[in-house]
């Protein structure tokens, strides 16, 4: 019988042994995980890009479509900041208006991304008769200025919104992306006033060389 507790002793320096090696490589796994979600984010805004919206988007639709919005938002005259004041004031407007989407969005149980340069998209939940009165309110609150260097930055941002209920119910998280950045720019060119929401016709609209016609390098032709 004395054989049995160094039996045991050696079962658990056996079981001990075997754990380890797991447990660095869970941790290990943990690592690799937070690394690769750092390098999705956008190291100027902190947002997540494209790829982590479209995922966002389905699951909401999955859970929640009667009340899933989907926003675009483009930042008006960047360009004009940039070349008057410098990049960096530009990169200053740019976090600032991320920063505040990204709180806006996580209120509202949803994310905003940074889809590149100076547009954004948002998958939120909100009830659809406080659809106008949610999107003013974010409109306002875009617009508060951003001190910069001893200069204030009044920003602009055009705002494109495609509701989940007004849409086809196979219209997926891509279509719902593209009626929202349709409705933006006729937001952004006046034809529709501050506040419209994409229609069927803006999220089935045709693309021009896979981009939104509109878009930079939508009149040239194909190579």
């Amino acid at each position: 019988m004395p054989a049995q507790p160094a039996l045991r002793q050696r079962s658990r320096i056996l079981a001990l042994a075997a754990a380890v090696p797991l447990a660095v490589a869970v941790a290990d796994d943990l690592r690799v995980r937070r690394h690769l979600q750092a390098a999705r984010r956008d190291p100027l805004t902190g947002l997540p890009g494209r790829e982590t919206l479209a995922t966002r988007t389905a699951a909401l639709a999955r859970a929640h479509r009667d009340l899933l919005h989907v926003l675009v938002a483009d930042a008006d005259g960047l360009k004009t900041v940039n070349d008057t004041l410098g990049h960096a004031a530009g990169d200053t407007l740019i976090a600032a208006i991320g920063h505040r989407l990204g709180t806006w969005a996580h209120a509202r149980g949803g994310l905003a991304a940074r889809l590149g340069g100076d547009e954004f998209a948002l998958a939120v939940l909100l009830e659809p008769d406080a659809t106008l009165r949610e999107v003013t309110a974010l409109h306002q609150l875009l617009a508060q200025p951003v001190d910069h260097d001893g200069h204030r930055l009044t920003p602009a941002v055009s705002i494109g919104t495609a509701r989940a209920t007004d849409l086809p119910a196979a219209a997926d998280a891509a279509r719902l992306l593209r009626g929202a950045d349709m409705a933006m720019y006729r937001v952004k060119t006046g034809e529709k006033p501050p506040g419209y929401l994409a229609t069927r016709n803006d999220a089935y609209t045709p693309t021009v060389h896979g981009r939104r016609p509109g878009r930079p390098g939508t009149h040239l032709p194909l190579a």
